[in-house]
């Protein structure tokens, strides 16, 4: 795949690491437990558009966009300003502002010029929204939450595959004890709305968290193998620690 077909992750290591960055025709999904370090791939990355004059969008749905993290990805501080006019954020609280944010979101893909579409995270409001439909006990309630979140994947698939957008989101991880081969318990991450999120995205990578030491680890790719990339998180964006 030629690298016309990507956009800059915004890191030299990151571009090495995926051949020349991001799909633009695709959903990529990046998920891991909390500060792992996914906002900040997804901050890389948008500051990386921006700062080109580039169009962003940005659901925030967990409050975690800085623009003072911004400020600190820029080389070129006088740029601050000018970059963050090009990312549009939206910020819902719950999944039915969520829903609205889809309609936005459609607006200003059709009026064109948006090179980019993050949301971080998409699950998030859909656990909450989903936990209070379990707690009904009504199946019926349950189907229709998770009908509303394939619906979101639906609509973020047909706009990255028609135009040509790289739609990047970030997901939460839920823990259970399996018991290995060896007979012993550990602990498993799995995402949220696994199935669905498996099912719409194109490339899967997976964020760990060891006392700090952070992997990067590629799950699914349509051109790649399974990889991972030992990394840490610096003042101008992310620097590997090695690779495995």
């Amino acid at each position: 795949m030629s690298y016309e077909t990507k956009i800059s992750a915004g890191s030299f290591d990151l571009n090495k690491f995926l051949f020349g960055g991001y799909e633009t025709d695709i959903i990529t999904t990046i998920y891991g437990p909390g500060g792992s370090g996914k906002t900040n791939l997804c901050l890389l990355v948008a500051v990386s558009q921006a700062k080109k004059g580039n169009k962003v969008i940005y659901i925030d749905t967990e409050g975690g966009f800085s623009s003072d993290r911004v400020a600190q990805l820029l080389e070129n501080k006088e740029l601050l300003d000018s970059t963050l006019k090009n990312i549009m954020i939206l910020k819902p609280t719950s999944f039915k502002e969520q829903e609205q944010s889809f309609e936005q979101l459609l607006k200003f893909v059709k009026a064109g010029g948006i090179s980019l579409i993050i949301i971080d995270s998409i699950a998030m409001l859909y656990r909450l929204e989903l936990g209070d439909a379990i707690k009904s006990e009504s199946t019926e309630n349950i189907q229709a939450v998770n009908r509303k979140l394939a619906n979101h994947l639906r609509i973020l698939t047909e706009i990255s595959r028609k135009q040509n957008i790289p739609v990047i989101v970030t997901n939460q991880v839920y823990s259970t004890f399996v018991t290995n081969e060896n007979q012993e318990t550990e602990k498993q991450f799995s995402m949220v709305g696994g199935d669905l999120l498996k099912y719409w995205s194109k490339c899967i990578m997976e964020v760990q968290n060891y006392r700090g030491r952070r992997i990067l680890k590629l799950r699914k790719h349509r051109s790649l193998p399974e990889k991972e990339l030992e990394f840490e998180i610096i003042n101008t964006g992310i620097r590997k620690r090695g690779w495995i």
